[in-house]
């Protein structure tokens, strides 16, 4: 009997020492796969997420993208048409009121101009009166030259001068020779006018209409 109970103890440690071994060597299995399977992951190369930034995640699709084109380009033209408009509206505004500033000149370029010549044709009558009623030739001398002075101070208001041209060398210029006279005068000398010149500053309105020298005549025999 104790033979019995010694085999089977015997048979009971033995068969706890292979179940201890296989649990060892089972361990030691998993402890190589685990490192195995650790080497691999270490090794495998992992691909690189692109960076995630701002413009990739605010990223809109292609058609909201185009609509929002349009809408900014029709903005743009609907602002370019106001203000083409304005522009319009102003340019029309310029011309009346540069069409009313120039009619506005002109009135008093013209009232600049004929005001001074009022008066003088107010001598003028009154000479013309005084001449019907009278003949004291004296006294219509006196308004002729009144009327004279009044029309030299209307030239005068308008920067007009007159130009004298006798005793002056014949000048085509200022001039207009209406004829030639021998005369005692060195030839090309202005021996009369017939009308006078006038300027306007250094621009000629009109030519004094003169008579120009031609010298002296040649003496015939005998003389």
């Amino acid at each position: 009997m104790n033979r019995n109970v010694q085999s089977h103890n015997h048979e009971k440690e033995r068969h706890q020492k292979a179940t201890l071994d296989a649990a060892e060597k089972a361990a030691a299995n998993a402890t190589e796969s685990a490192v195995a399977v650790e080497d691999t992951v270490e090794d495998t190369a992992i691909p690189d997420m692109p960076p995630e930034n701002e413009e990739t995640a605010n990223e809109v699709p292609a058609e909201t993208s185009e609509f929002t084109k349009i809408e900014e380009l029709e903005k743009q033209l609907e602002a370019e048409k106001n203000r083409y408009l304005l522009l319009m509206a102003d340019f029309q505004n310029y011309r009346k009121r540069t069409a009313k500033e120039l009619n506005a000149a002109r009135f008093q370029g013209l009232y600049e101009t004929v005001t001074p010549f009022t008066k003088v044709f107010d001598y003028l009558q009154m000479a013309t009166k005084a001449a019907a009623e009278s003949d004291n030739v004296s006294a219509i001398r006196t308004g002729m030259d009144m009327i004279t002075n009044e029309y030299q101070k209307a030239l005068d208001e308008l920067g007009i001068t007159m130009i004298q041209a006798v005793g002056e060398n014949f000048n085509p210029a200022i001039h207009e020779a209406v004829a030639h006279e021998a005369s005692e005068e060195p030839e090309g000398k202005v021996i009369r006018q017939w009308s006078c010149g006038y300027q306007l500053g250094e621009r000629l309105l009109r030519p004094a209409k003169v008579v120009v020298s031609s010298g002296n005549e040649p003496k015939k025999d005998g003389e």
